[in-house]
C-alpha cells in the first residue's frame, strides 16, 4: 500500500510594494510607546526597566503596557485597537 504525505509551506505570499512601505520615525522623543506583554515569565520586569530607559534617555512621552492573558492566545482586540489609536510605536515581547 502506498501512502501520500502532504507538505505545507510556511512561506507567506510576497507582499506588493505598496504594502511593504512602513511609517518610519527618526526619534522617539515625545512619542507614545506601547508594549504588549505576552505573559511569559520575566517580560514584565524587562518592560518596566525598558520603559524607564525610554523615558529618561530617549525622551519618550508615555509608555502604555497591556498584558495578554496567556502567551498562547492573541492579544485582546480592545488592546490592539487602543494601542493602534494612541501609540506611535508598539512593541510585542517575550520573556522566559
Amino acid at each position: 500500500m502506498t501512502s501520500a504525505t502532504t507538505v505545507f509551506s510556511p512561506e507567506a505570499p510576497a507582499m506588493q510594494r505598496k504594502e511593504q512601505q512602513r511609517l518610519r520615525i527618526d526619534t522617539l522623543k515625545d512619542c507614545v510607546v506601547g508594549f504588549i506583554d505576552n505573559a511569559k515569565p520575566n517580560f514584565n520586569y524587562l518592560v518596566e526597566d525598558l520603559a524607564e530607559l525610554l523615558k529618561k534617555q530617549l525622551g519618550v512621552k508615555e509608555v502604555i503596557i497591556r498584558r495578554k492573558r496567556a502567551a498562547s492566545i492573541p492579544a485582546l482586540k480592545s488592546y490592539i485597537d487602543e494601542l493602534a489609536g494612541c501609540c506611535d510605536v508598539v512593541i510585542t515581547g517575550s520573556g522566559d
